[in-house]
């Protein structure tokens, strides 16, 4: 059997994932549900476009369903080990300067399930988390980007 894939996440992001299986369990099945019965009424459902519709709908919240459940059963809580402050570990923010002149980015690293660069949060798989990973405040480290290498200095770690 193949090993489980481990998710990192913090506390919060944990519980967005088990608000979001309460809904998809609770609320979202019982709507495809009822719209299954509907398009059912329909009739012929060789030719029912809604009721297609409906089941592909349902398939997807079902595939949803699972793939949250194995995220949450295989999350791994980060948490901020406070033995140096001013390094760049898993669930803390890091404020960077790129060089030689650029503008000040404060992102959060958090694992793959709940990255949103919208919400200054990055995943630690991406390639700016790894190259900051285990760096300290005041540090220049070079990032390999798709558009090139950059140059980065730590500014603040939180």
């Amino acid at each position: 059997m193949a090993e489980e894939k481990s998710y990192y996440m913090t506390q919060e992001g944990k519980q967005k994932l088990e608000n979001e299986l309460h809904y998809l369990k609770t609320e979202r099945r019982q709507e495809v549900v009822e719209r299954i019965k509907i398009a059912r009424g329909f009739g012929d459902l060789s030719e029912n476009s809604e009721y297609d519709s409906a089941k592909e709908e349902q398939a997807f919240v079902e595939s949803r369903i699972s793939h949250v459940e194995n995220m949450i059963r295989n999350a791994v809580i980060i948490e901020n080990d406070n033995q140096n402050p001013d390094m760049v570990s898993l669930g803390k923010s890091v404020t960077f300067q790129e060089l030689p002149e650029g503008d000040e980015e404060t992102y959060t690293i958090v694992g793959s399930a709940e990255a949103d660069p919208f919400e200054g949060k990055i995943s630690n798989d991406s390639p700016m988390a790894k190259s900051l990973l285990g760096h300290e405040v005041g540090e220049q480290v070079t990032v390999m980007t798709p558009g090139g290498e950059i140059e980065v200095k730590i500014v603040k770690v939180d």
